[in-house]
């Protein structure tokens, strides 16, 4: 299990499209994945279990992946919501 604190640096936050993205980036990795912020843990890959978050830039979130390709999948998290990858 790979686990890493990460500060949300995207300027609108997790709002539906940025959600939706991670979602789709999520869901490429084998790895199970999970978003824990505000007391709660949510799957990275469902999109409902993200809206629920309701994160906005500044806060920190906690990356959680357990698989075959955990490193890679905290990563690409990571760069995701640092704003180093854009996917649309």
């Amino acid at each position: 299990m790979t686990t890493k604190s990460i500060e949300i640096k995207l300027p609108g936050g997790l709002e539906a499209r940025p959600v939706a993205e991670l979602v789709q980036l999520a869901s490429r990795y084998d790895s199970t994945l999970h978003i824990e912020a505000q007391s709660k843990k949510v799957n990275a890959k469902s999109i409902m279990g993200m809206m629920t978050l309701n994160l906005n830039a500044g806060e920190e979130v906690t990356v959680i992946a357990d698989g075959s390709d955990e490193e890679d999948a905290v990563a690409g998290m990571e760069n995701f919501l640092l704003g180093n990858l854009q996917l649309s």
